[in-house]
């Protein structure tokens, strides 16, 4: 069947979200998502990429993907272009899985597990406090996190004390931390008063809990190596883009130079930048983002190049649900997936305005969506709220906006 229109969709609450709708000429709705920039992301996606889409068949994605990246790479495709690239590829990949009456993951190869485990973002929401928690209450937020049955967390100790942007407009879209040049420098004393964090944890916890530190790449390579030391005696899982992951020789380094395992990064675009990371020893776990980096079609291959290097992935997540289902798919047929990203706030927050299915977590495990295709959808009421805008592309029409 032909892809007969194309919709992407944005709601004034959600600011940074952009959902992504290809409809079948026999009815069906394929549904993605993508993060960031999303009145750039639209551009591409009316104004380049629907012409990939319209009036194909639904079932050509490989095909589709191929091409509409090769004429993106003529231009540079790291940015907006691989974003609305990666939201079409999942919505084709859900009208696939729902014309075959098959779950994307069975289509991927099958299940290889019965759930998998997550570990919880400590992002603030309006439900949880969960990133104030682990700065003022690490104990309570660990003890906390253990009553719900999660035991793995991921907190960013060292944050406040990396250089700043003066400007409010410096905040990072995730609204936690405030942008600027890498540091340079950390003192002994602020890195005590990071380490004092992990240290109350495991004072309360133990080993009960695996804590995961996140570095948003705001050290240089002098600094991270600091850091990692200080981290080596407290059995760590891993710590995640403590300096950008534009070179993998320093990535390299810091994996030589300190015995924390490394984790990088959801940063990167496409297998061709994983390849590089693989290649050069410089990462321990590998971390895509299924809705930056090229959709499901480019995850399956990324996740089969780790493998081939013994090294597992654990997918990025701390957007939308569409991008948590994503890689539920991902992980249940990877055997080399290691954890799920979640943010409690979110799958109890406003996943549960937008989406008709939520994430099933229970004991610290998710469980894997049964239904044909990616598992969720948009609600109509949702799709309804005065704050929602529709944008339309068809096969020999102008974009619309409704």
């Amino acid at each position: 069947m032909k892809i007969v229109k194309v919709e992407t969709i944005r709601n004034s609450a959600l600011p940074n979200v952009l959902w992504v709708q290809l409809h079948s000429e026999d009815g069906l709705i394929g549904l993605g998502e993508t993060y960031y920039l999303p009145s750039a992301v639209e551009a591409v996606i009316h104004d380049l990429l629907a012409s990939f889409v319209l009036g194909r068949s639904d079932s050509e994605i490989e095909s589709i993907w191929d091409q509409a990246f090769s004429y993106c790479n003529f231009f540079g495709y790291a940015g907006a272009e691989m974003r609305a690239l990666s939201a079409l590829d999942i919505a084709l990949w859900d009208v696939l899985g729902q014309r075959t009456g098959q779950p994307i993951y069975t289509l991927l190869g099958g299940m290889v597990r019965d759930t998998i485990p997550v570990y919880n973002t400590c992002v603030d929401t309006e439900l949880h406090d969960d990133a104030e928690a682990f700065v003022s209450r690490p104990a309570e937020l660990a003890r906390d996190l253990l009553s719900e049955g999660i035991k793995a967390m991921k907190i960013w100790p060292w944050d406040r004390f990396a250089p700043r942007l003066k400007s409010t407009a410096a905040l990072g879209p995730a609204g936690y931390t405030a942008m600027g040049p890498s540091g340079s420098f950390i003192s002994a004393r602020d890195l005590d008063s990071g380490l004092n964090i992990v240290k109350a944890i495991r004072d309360a916890v133990g080993k009960d809990i695996e804590i995961i530190i996140e570095g948003h790449s705001r050290w240089d390579l002098n600094c991270a190596i600091r850091i990692g030391k200080v981290l080596e005696p407290f059995d760590i899982l891993w710590m995640e883009d403590m300096m950008k992951p534009d070179s993998v020789i320093d990535l390299s380094r810091l994996v030589t130079e300190t015995r924390v395992p490394q984790s990088v990064s959801e940063r990167l675009f496409t297998r061709y930048a994983y390849r590089q990371v693989l290649e050069a020893r410089a990462a321990h776990i590998i971390m895509p983002d299924l809705i930056w980096t090229g959709g499901i079609t480019e995850g399956r291959k990324i996740a089969i190049l780790a493998d081939t290097f013994h090294l597992p992935i654990a997918p990025h997540d701390c957007t939308g649900l569409v991008a948590l289902f994503a890689n539920l798919h991902l992980c249940a047929s990877s055997t080399n997936a290691m954890l799920l990203e979640c943010v409690r706030g979110f799958y109890r927050g406003w996943y549960k305005w937008v989406y008709t299915n939520n994430i099933e977590i229970a004991e610290g495990h998710a469980s894997f969506p049964t239904m044909p295709g990616l598992g969720t959808r948009l609600k109509p009421d949702f799709l309804a709220d005065p704050r929602t805008s529709i944008r339309v592309s068809v096969p020999g029409d102008a974009s619309v906006i409704v």
